[in-house]
């Protein structure tokens, strides 16, 4: 088949999931409406984990990273997908189809290793308490940050550039939400299959030590919250594991089918719809569980108060003026 050089400016077409669907209207309607939750609801966990001094703690200080890792992911996807479909204009650059899966990719891997050292911390805070702020102490919390970062954007970066440096086909038609490796690797002129070993691999490689450090972490916290005495201690620490076992089980079940699956497995409708849950559904689904917690709902109120207090007494200062 004829090349195309798509170092020129020519670009990709994004299809996406909103011209295969058949109420677009509709579906557009409810990405802009979760893409709004999701704002909203990331954004104020942000807000009121920075500003409440209660919260500075090693879990709420992971559970802020765990927001605006959801807040950037949704935001690097939703509104490009939502512009191209309003105004009709479905493409995207080169550079930009690059900068899209690099970003998507490290903080789709950042969020991986950070929900492992999530559960680390609930580990630690439930199995072994009195020693919580020693193994927990700032540095490890920022040292589980960085590497988190740091690994996932060194890992994307290799991902990136190998997936782009392939020829591509006279087709630039990306039957997918967004620029990411298995759709892409459909349009190259070349043999992909040792890469797509590659990209297996890795993908295992970074997706299971996580995976069984969460198992592992919460197999030895179920077997310390049934010896607990306390029927108030087991359902607080029940609860705030349930929730993260739900972000869990909804990020490794979308990344596991993305890839880890055979590309045989795979089909254009079916990874739509799952790129749109982990891209949109799952960044507005994640903050609402958090803000089920007690300790967050308090804060909540605290800092809204002090927020009306503030417009308040400015608002009757300039009356009085």
């Amino acid at each position: 088949m004829e090349h195309w050089n798509s170092t020129l400016g020519s670009g990709f077409i994004l299809m996406g999931i909103l011209n295969d669907s058949g109420s677009p209207e509709v579906l557009c309607a409810t990405i802009i409406v979760l893409y709004m939750l999701a704002l909203t609801s990331n954004g104020l966990l942000l807000l009121v984990i920075t500003v409440d001094s209660r919260l500075h703690v090693p879990m709420y200080f992971l559970l802020r990273q765990l927001s605006l890792m959801d807040l950037l992911f949704t935001s690097v996807v939703t509104p490009k997908a939502v512009m191209d479909f309003l105004l009709n204009e479905n493409t995207i650059s080169f550079r930009g189809c690059a900068l899209q899966m690099f970003l998507a990719l490290m903080l789709g891997g950042a969020e991986d290793l950070l929900l492992a050292f999530m559960a680390y911390d609930r580990y630690v805070a439930i199995c072994h308490p009195l020693n919580y702020m020693v193994f927990m102490r700032p540095k490890v919390c920022w040292f589980m940050v960085a590497t988190a970062w740091v690994l996932a954007s060194l890992c994307a970066f290799v991902y990136t550039v190998y997936t782009m440096h392939y020829p591509f086909c006279m087709s630039r038609k990306i039957r997918h939400l967004l620029c990411e490796i298995p759709p892409l690797l459909k349009l190259a002129c070349a043999d992909t299959s040792s890469y797509e070993l590659f990209v297996y691999v890795l993908a295992l490689t970074f997706l299971m030590p996580p995976f069984f450090t969460i198992i592992s972490s919460y197999a030895l916290i179920l077997c310390t919250v049934f010896r607990m005495p306390s029927s108030e201690g087991k359902q607080k620490a029940l609860v705030t594991c349930s929730s993260h076992l739900m972000v869990v089980g909804m990020f490794y079940g979308a990344a596991t089918f993305m890839y880890v699956l055979p590309s045989s497995l795979h089909s254009p409708k079916q990874d739509n719809i799952l790129s749109l849950f982990y891209t949109v559904v799952t960044p507005a689904l994640n903050p609402l569980n958090s803000l089920r917690n007690k300790e967050v709902m308090g804060a909540f109120k605290r800092v809204l108060g002090e927020l009306l207090a503030v417009s308040q007494s400015s608002f009757l200062f300039k009356d009085f003026c």
